[in-house]
């Protein structure tokens, strides 16, 4: 029973393998495109800077570069941004996504018996 599970197993794993490195070369192709065009819209230090927000945040500098490349699509770029551009940017979306950190203390109650 096994060994006819292992060979309808294995005839499959080349196919999805296949599909597999079709999605990652298409997922890798994507990913270059969109350097490419943040290049374009980009000047060097703006560039840095979004590289190093990367490193700590991720998320938030894929946001960034989506609203830039959103931009540029409609036509609302129609210079290379700057990296002082690129800052007030970023001050706006942290205006918009600011959390209230809330700490709440729960101290332990002890039953005294005096």
């Amino acid at each position: 029973m096994q060994e006819l599970m292992g060979q309808r197993g294995g005839a499959a794993s080349p196919q999805n393998a296949g599909q597999q490195k079709a999605q990652e070369d298409a997922k890798q192709e994507a990913e270059e495109r969109r350097q490419m065009m943040l290049a374009q819209i980009l000047s060097s230090e703006a560039r840095e800077r979004i590289s190093r927000i990367a490193l700590v945040k991720p998320d938030k500098a894929r946001g960034v570069e989506d609203v830039l490349l959103r931009a540029a699509q409609t036509g609302g770029i129609s210079e290379k941004v700057s990296e002082e551009r690129l800052i007030s940017l970023l001050e706006q979306i942290n205006t918009h996504t600011s959390k209230q950190t809330k700490v709440t203390i729960q101290r332990r109650r002890f039953d005294d018996d005096d």
